[in-house]
């Protein structure tokens, strides 16, 4: 039996051709690139694309039923009923009523085929925050991430907390082991100005001065990194953390330099601020817990992390000189520019990022 010639409900004059796409054969409009399924062809179509081993049933998760009817059945001459794609991804796809034909517009096919990725994405960033992480972040002060799990082991994350963690036990409980450390290691503004002891705008990155120092770096350290890790690959990621740190000194070094002041600094933090700033620019989607006395909240990055450099602000103004707040200002400062400059080539490297930076994307805080 031969198949009834169809037209495009978006272009109305426009023949439908067929294609095959992930092993299906679907129709094609060749002028708006619109997608037209038959029944069960696009759960067919999502699970082949989305390499899922059961079947996948788009219409049982459609999300919201919109009123408008935007477009009409060229083959049972019916309107077609609007749904939203899931229930947190706001993009709509158009179903008949009768023949249970599904038309996608051009511009959302790609989004409609990853619809499982999307969904198990969004039911992981819209978790709702519970007693087990108010009582953590109350009594450690420290925040609970939200955020999709990284494809591959995070290696270089590891071995970075690892090597930070081994140096400060090797030395961090001897006075004179910590002197002899700082002295050779820890970064030395008088020594940077002389052209001496260069190497340390690197090792300073590795020492911390206590306990608390050491947790609060590698706590932010482990739960951004492995998202970071996982959207530039190891190597790359060494590199933009390990030169965010190095800005971070410079730009603490200039400004002690201004004020006639020398600098003996230690600590990963202007390099973990670098990454604060990575994190805010490619995953929006993602949410950080800010706790105020009792309250608890899931905020954007760029709100949480707007929050902690005005803070940080707030200790320049109080003249405190314990902590290198210009370095932290200037490694979040060179995570943005970095950020920034590799945006798109993450973000086409990594579909679902791209697609969760959509507005289309729903998250719940």
């Amino acid at each position: 039996m031969t198949k009834p010639q169809l037209y495009c409900p978006c272009c109305k004059d426009q023949t439908l051709q067929t294609i095959e796409l992930h092993g299906q054969q679907v129709d094609c409009c060749q002028r708006c690139n619109g997608l037209w399924f038959d029944d069960r062809e696009l759960s067919d179509a999502i699970a082949h694309s989305s390499e899922l081993t059961d079947p996948y049933c788009i219409k049982q998760s459609f999300g919201e039923k919109l009123e408008q009817h935007q477009y009409h059945c060229h083959r049972c001459n019916q309107s077609m009923q609007q749904f939203h794609l899931l229930k947190d991804y706001q993009v709509t796809v158009d179903k008949c009523g009768h023949c249970k034909g599904i038309w996608v517009d051009g511009d959302e096919a790609e989004q409609v085929l990853a619809a499982p990725k999307l969904q198990a994405a969004l039911a992981q960033l819209n978790q709702k925050v519970c007693a087990k992480s108010w009582l953590f972040q109350f009594f450690t002060q420290m925040p609970k991430e939200y955020n999709i799990k990284p494809h591959r082991t995070p290696v270089m994350t590891w071995a970075l907390l690892a090597l930070n963690i081994l140096i400060f036990v090797l030395y961090g409980f001897d006075d004179t082991s910590t002197e002899w450390v700082f002295d050779h290691f820890a970064l030395d503004s008088i020594s940077i100005l002389d052209g001496q002891q260069w190497w340390t705008l690197l090792s300073y990155q590795f020492l911390h001065g206590g306990l608390i120092h050491l947790a609060g770096n590698m706590y932010f350290l482990w739960i951004i990194g492995d998202n970071l890790e996982d959207a530039l690959g190891p190597w790359k990621f060494l590199a933009v953390y390990l030169l965010c740190g190095v800005v971070a000194a410079l730009v603490e070094m200039l400004m002690c330099y201004l004020v006639d002041r020398d600098l003996l600094m230690v600590g990963a933090s202007g390099a973990v601020a670098g990454l604060f700033g990575m994190y805010l620019l490619w995953f929006r989607h993602a949410s950080l817990t800010f706790m105020f006395i009792v309250w608890q909240k899931k905020l954007n990055p760029a709100w949480y992390f707007a929050i902690w450099a005005a803070l940080n602000i707030l200790g320049l103004l109080s003249e405190d000189l314990s902590v290198a707040y210009w370095a932290h200002l200037g490694g979040l400062a060179a995570g943005i520019v970095v950020g920034a400059m590799l945006k798109q080539q993450v973000l086409a490297q990594n579909p679902l990022l791209q697609l969760l930076q959509r507005p289309e994307a729903r998250i719940l805080r």
